[in-house]
């Protein structure tokens, strides 16, 4: 199937009302069908694992997959210059894809409904196709994940979307995956645990707790609705013909126009800041982090803060591999992202952090306003963190979104962070603190085209994003 005008059509799904309840019912019911245990147990009970003590990693026997290795960190950004720390290392790029088709003339998204050993209520919707590269060429020795000759065998007429993104960058070793969105034939098969939903209805299921996973978020960010001049933006005023904040951040998506910033001036920002701070990242044994433990069911750190690696034990009774053990990451907290967004010029703009990461690839991507992943925001000083306060202390009119979302639960156990979008009062002051920049929505969505500007947590906001 050819789609002539993409990014209109893109635009059409997101606006599309239709209701929800009967896609949370269908996820009730998969939850209902499919049996699943996540057990802890001690790291030399891990089949085809093992702590590779010459190595100082733990890495699976086929030397796929992934490992959890030990890094040491030097930058000159910052109050901490130096610090170790436990890290995924999966340099092999996987599919994040989904397959979209019009129906009844809006176009909609096949999703599944799939179990990760991490999530915290199991049944999340996930792109039409979730695999790294391991699990595609089948090192598992388990079955070929569903739809997959569709990706594999995709033309430049069907290629909607095609991205390398970044992951966590404080928990991966400079991992991306391919995010991809192809156009699928009328006569495509749906199987038992996949469904059809428009793009509205995933933003709409995005304002429900732990719903939409983190891959379908991600590929969902990278989607561009246009590029508009300030005439051709009034016609959005048939959509929502009172102001509000959802016509406020369709206005900010779809204007390139008004910008406070020009596209030039942030990239220069950006690599003015990768070109004066560096950032240098050792491997080293897991047994000589400083400032970490190590046990015989878990790696963590002395104040208890962070996150652990602790070992799994895995069934879940529709997988491609029915059983399986693996290493996680466990956080110590629940981490908070959240954008404050302002009015310049009629035009709303988001407050954009520079920030760096321990595996990013070059140093320096851009985040929410705030980010505290790595540590409590509960106990973080508020005036030791650019617009914490201002996030914690927002009056109820002022907050449009604020969820609870899981990470991404093949590798994280149960993690899950608050996500908040701000509009902020007009007192709030235009000035911004250092590494700081102002973008409209606009200007985000086309920053993901490019690797690695904007990071997963952004990213994930800003899918997020309901217009109608």
């Amino acid at each position: 199937m050819v789609i002539k005008n993409v990014n209109l059509a893109f635009l059409k799904s997101a606006l599309d009302k239709t209701e929800v309840n009967s896609a949370l019912e269908w996820i009730n019911n998969q939850n209902k069908a499919v049996n699943v245990s996540v057990k802890k147990v001690d790291f030399e009970k891990l089949e085809k694992w093992k702590f590779d003590q010459k190595k100082g990693c733990i890495g699976h026997d086929t030397g796929s997959f992934f490992s959890i290795d030990g890094i040491r960190v030097n930058t000159t950004l910052g109050k901490v210059g130096q610090w170790d720390q436990p890290i995924i290392n999966q340099p092999e790029v996987g599919f994040l894809g989904f397959l979209v088709k019009e129906i009844n003339g809006v176009l909609h998204f096949l999703v599944q409904a799939k179990i990760e050993p991490g999530n915290v209520n199991f049944v999340q919707l996930s792109p039409t196709l979730q695999a790294t590269r391991s699990n595609f060429q089948q090192a598992h020795n388990g079955k070929q994940p569903k739809y997959l000759e569709y990706f594999k065998n995709a033309t430049e007429e069907t290629v909607l979307i095609d991205q390398l993104q970044s992951e966590q960058g404080a928990r991966f070793l400079k991992k991306r995956n391919r995010n991809i969105i192809i156009s699928a034939n009328d006569n495509i098969e749906v199987y038992e645990n996949f469904t059809w939903l428009t793009l509205g209805q995933l933003k709409s299921l995005m304002q429900v707790d732990n719903i939409v996973n983190m891959d379908t978020r991600t590929v969902l960010s990278g989607i561009l609705y246009g590029n508009y001049n300030k005439k051709a933006i009034n016609f959005s005023s048939v959509f929502t013909p009172q102001e509000t904040y959802k016509s406020m951040l369709l206005k900010s998506a779809l204007s390139s126009e008004g910008c406070f910033n020009s596209l030039n001036r942030i990239f220069s920002f950006i690599t003015d800041l990768k070109s004066n701070n560096d950032l240098l990242v050792k491997k080293i044994p897991l047994n000589v982090l400083k400032d970490w433990i190590v046990t015989k069911d878990e790696i963590y750190h002395k104040d208890n803060d962070y996150f652990k690696i602790i070992g799994v034990e895995v069934e879940i009774s529709n997988r491609e591999v029915l059983n399986w053990y693996q290493p996680m990451v466990e956080p110590a907290q629940e981490g908070l992202c959240a954008f404050v967004c302002k009015n310049i010029n009629g035009l709303l703009h988001f407050a954009v952090q520079a920030k760096l990461e321990c595996g990013n690839h070059d140093i320096f991507e851009f985040a929410p306003t705030v980010q505290t992943l790595t540590g409590s925001y509960k106990k973080t000083p508020k005036d030791s963190l650019p617009f914490l306060e201002y996030v914690l202390s927002a009056k109820k009119e002022q907050i449009v979104y604020d969820t609870i979302q899981s990470e991404e639960g093949g590798r994280f156990f149960k993690e899950q962070n608050r996500n908040i979008l701000i509009i902020a009062d007009d007192d709030l002051p235009q000035e911004l603190p250092e590494n700081f920049i102002w973008m409209t929505l606009n200007q985000i969505n086309n920053l993901t085209q490019y690797n690695n500007y904007i990071n997963i947590q952004a990213r994930n906001l800003i899918a997020s994003i309901p217009f109608v």
